[in-house]
């Protein structure tokens, strides 16, 4: 099997860029911090569980429309057939409906995780992967604190499946197909910024019908997907012990510090995948 020396030349300069992370990260998030991210608000208090923003979603994404209906004690999860799922709750004031997918972090732990750049926060503030880059390593599955991104392990060509908040509608100046689908209002998108106001107001102007917090302000950094509950959210499915700093950030100081062999040594190695695969024998580049 004969090895490009110049793609793999190519590649292995990743090697470099990872002993820059410590330092590049955190110039990048603070330059993200100033952006105005897209955003949608999910108010639990408008949901009626009718699954639209799931077909709706199912039907953009080429995905097969769910079948099952929210059942009170049965927990939907999205997959990698499903982005997005509704689920119903049996809470201190009743039954409550409560939607699922990516949360969109603010500085996302998966693309942090990501050795390619395959998981990439975009300046827009959805979170997508990008199929060409990926080397199916999945740390973005396991450094994810939402456990979302989800992989086709039986797939012959298997990609990761999550929500991206429809960003090739965002980047067209169009609403993401979920937000677009809910006739009742459950599913608003704007910015960021706007949606929190607009969540906070809500929250003053019927103190009684909400739980007083926005889920998703804080939590992880931030998230660019938001919450509101009637109830507190771990009666709705949400993990509650999640910190409000972002979990890349735990990393920096081990990015200043680590030996250059432990973080060389992926991208050595993908750059030896990238040049090897798919290349054809000295027999074959001869015909």
């Amino acid at each position: 099997m004969s090895i490009d020396r110049r793609h793999f030349l190519k590649i292995i300069g990743l090697a470099g860029a990872s002993l820059a992370i410590g330092k590049s990260f955190g110039a990048e998030s603070e330059k993200k911090g100033e952006v105005e991210f897209k955003a949608m608000l999910y108010d639990s208090s408008q949901c009626v569980g009718c699954q639209a923003c799931e077909k709706a979603c199912a039907a953009a994404h080429q995905l097969p429309e769910p079948k099952d209906e929210p059942k009170v004690g049965i927990i939907r999860k999205t997959s990698e057939t499903q982005r997005s799922a509704i689920n119903i709750f049996n809470t201190s004031k009743g039954e409550v409906f409560n939607k699922t997918q990516c949360m969109h972090c603010n500085e996302p732990a998966c693309a942090a995780a990501c050795l390619t750049q395959a998981m990439y926060k975009t300046k827009e503030g959805p979170v997508i992967w990008r199929g060409d880059k990926c080397m199916g390593c999945r740390y973005c599955m396991v450094s994810c604190p939402f456990d979302v991104p989800k992989f086709e392990y039986h797939s012959s060509n298997p990609i990761i499946q999550k929500c991206d908040l429809c960003y090739d509608r965002i980047i067209k100046g169009q609403i993401p197909s979920c937000a677009e689908a809910c006739t009742a209002g459950a599913v608003i998108f704007g910015t960021r910024r706007g949606l929190i106001a607009e969540a906070r107001k809500r929250i003053a102007k019927s103190p009684k019908d909400f739980y007083e917090d926005i889920y998703g302000e804080n939590e992880a950094g931030g998230t660019s997907n938001l919450y509101l509950s009637s109830v507190p959210f771990n009666e709705v499915g949400f993990k509650t012990n999640l910190q409000n700093t972002s979990y890349p950030a735990l990393s920096k100081g081990f990015l200043y510090t680590v030996p250059s062999v432990f973080v060389l040594l992926p991208p050595l190695l993908l750059g030896i995948h990238e040049a090897t695969k798919n290349k054809p024998s000295n027999s074959e580049e001869n015909e």
